[in-house]
């Protein structure tokens, strides 16, 4: 169902370094389909707060914090926050209420708790690579599920060639190679567990959105 854009269109939208599509692509499909009169646009910044005020002065009504923002985002927003927010000390959805208000979310958590529940039963320790805002979220999520967590941050980035037979998970944008024994879990988009913890996290953050749970199996 096509919604036509009007002065009624609440406006989305993710703030990051570099702005992909994969939002896009995701949120205005979805919008669409439910019939919501919505748009979701990504944009490159350089600044969270600057870019903070702008959707606030233009009245857009929720948007995405993308790395490498997420914590700043979180001391910004610190009183404003929910539970899995101030646990993680970082955020990464926040939204605008009618009167410019600001709250955070971090779904991120919920997609790292989502996808570990799976390992849980065949590891009983993690290596996290990186310790931005992601890391914070899965540390959490790992800590919940009572992983015994292992960070490794690029200052000891030699040591990932040590790493066997593991459960590995990669919170950086960067591109690594790992031993192939193993399990890896990497956060990039195109890569089958990037695009899946991307699925989880950003039907929670339409449902935060719209009010519209869409199941995870889907």
């Amino acid at each position: 169902m096509n919604v036509l854009i009007n002065k009624d269109t609440k406006v989305y939208c993710s703030f990051g370094k570099k702005a992909g599509n994969k939002g896009c692509e995701f949120f205005n499909k979805a919008f669409s389909d439910y019939g919501i009169n919505a748009i979701y646009k990504s944009f490159s910044i350089d600044d969270i707060y600057e870019a903070g005020v702008a959707a606030r002065i233009l009245k857009f009504s929720g948007f995405a914090v993308a790395m490498p923002f997420k914590k700043i985002a979180y001391e910004l927003l610190e009183d404003q926050a929910d539970n899995n927010a101030k646990k993680c000390k970082s955020v990464n959805t926040v939204l605008i209420d009618d009167n410019g208000k600001f709250f955070g979310y971090n779904t991120d958590y919920y997609g790292a708790l989502k996808l570990l529940s799976l390992y849980r039963g065949s590891y009983g320790q993690i290596y996290i690579l990186g310790n931005g805002g992601l890391s914070q979220a899965v540390q959490i999520a790992a800590k919940d599920l009572n992983f015994e967590i292992k960070i490794i941050e690029r200052k000891d980035w030699s040591q990932i060639n040590e790493i066997k037979n593991s459960l590995v998970y990669n919170c950086t944008p960067l591109s690594l190679t790992i031993d192939q024994s193993n399990c890896y879990i990497d956060c990039l988009i195109g890569t089958e567990a990037g695009d899946l913890l991307h699925k989880y996290q950003s039907h929670k953050q339409f449902e935060l959105y719209t009010g519209i749970k869409i199941d995870d199996n889907v």
